[in-house]
């Protein structure tokens, strides 16, 4: 990219992405019924809450001095979010949101991916009867309204920055993309959908497609593999499917025991959190995480997530990207 100039100015952006975020989160949690709460920067790792992502990425650990233990900075509040409606009293049919903070010290970095993260989490109390597609469909069409409103807005501020959202989201199953695209890679199976209907959510991922393997890694933990997924835009100024969310309804007794049988983790069984799901004390819920840069990044056109967060990256990719006229924060 060698003609790169950005639609906004760096002033202009820093504004525009407290408005962006000011604005998103209003909506989301006006369409989901949700009430913000403070979260935890870092957690004991006996507790079973921190996230093990794909179960390769290292936790940040260290130790406070004065208690003689061991914390973890959270990799993301995906169970976290469940013990906390338990704790705090909620209620079915409502829920709690609130901005995490992570440090991903094993990402690979580049224009998309980042040591530091940073989304919106959220999370809400569901019947066992709502443990179901259709329940699933709606939450994710509730989320989407949610961003075409927020990029309207935005628009309005600064017309410049017009997208070219489609009205509504299209549904697609991993397993259909494979029987459609079975000579592609799981990527350019995602770049071809996005590409065609400009914003999917893909579903149903975790368990073993027709070559033996995951269309993506997940946690067998907290999603329910046959209802989670995850929402992809085509982003035309990089071209590519620009994932800004990834979510499920949350695992019960039975799909927990299920999918850590297939991952040979049965052990997780024990911790606390697993425990409080097999024995019915914590909700069945619904949740996700919504990337914050990842959202700014796209309606603000940006060619690099450095250019709407501030992180760390090596010397010589801060100066081939400014060459480029893309300036990191």
């Amino acid at each position: 990219m060698t003609t790169y100039k950005p639609t906004l100015d760096l002033l202009e952006t820093e504004i525009a992405i407290k408005y962006i975020k000011d604005t998103f989160e209003k909506e989301l949690a006006k369409a989901l019924n949700l009430t913000r709460v403070s979260a935890p920067l870092f957690v004991f790792p006996e507790t079973g809450l921190n996230d093990n992502l794909n179960g390769v990425e290292r936790a940040v650990k260290f130790d406070v001095k004065d208690l003689g233990r061991d914390v973890e900075i959270v990799q993301s509040l995906a169970k976290w979010k469940r013990n906390a409606l338990y704790k705090y009293g909620f209620k079915e049919g409502a829920g709690l949101y609130t901005d995490m903070n992570a440090v991903r010290r094993d990402e690979t970095l580049d224009e998309l991916h980042s040591v530091y993260v940073d989304q919106w989490d959220w999370e809400k109390i569901i019947a066992r009867k709502d443990r179901t597609k259709g329940y699933l469909k709606a939450t994710v069409k509730k989320i989407y309204k949610a961003f075409v409103k927020t990029a309207n807005k935005l628009y309005a501020k600064y017309p410049a920055l017009k997208t070219d959202l489609p009205e509504k989201i299209t549904f697609i199953s991993t397993k259909e993309l494979e029987r459609e695209y079975p000579e592609l890679t799981r990527k350019e199976r995602e770049n071809v959908a996005a590409e065609k209907y400009g914003a999917i959510f893909l579903t149903e991922i975790g368990w073993d497609l027709k070559d033996k393997a995951p269309h993506d890694g997940r946690a067998a933990d907290y999603d329910d593999w046959k209802l989670n997924g995850d929402i992809l835009l085509w982003y035309k100024e990089k071209k590519i499917a620009f994932e800004i969310s990834s979510m499920g309804v949350r695992v019960d007794e039975t799909s927990l025991v299920k999918q850590l049988k297939k991952r040979n983790e049965t052990q997780k069984l024990q911790n606390p959190y697993c425990k409080g799901i097999t024995d019915g004390t914590l909700p069945l819920t619904i949740g996700g995480g919504i990337g914050q840069s990842r959202i700014c990044m796209y309606l603000l056109k940006k060619a690099h997530i450095g250019e709407v967060q501030s992180s760390v990256w090596d010397e010589k990719s801060v100066k081939d990207y400014a060459e480029k006229g893309i300036n990191l924060l």
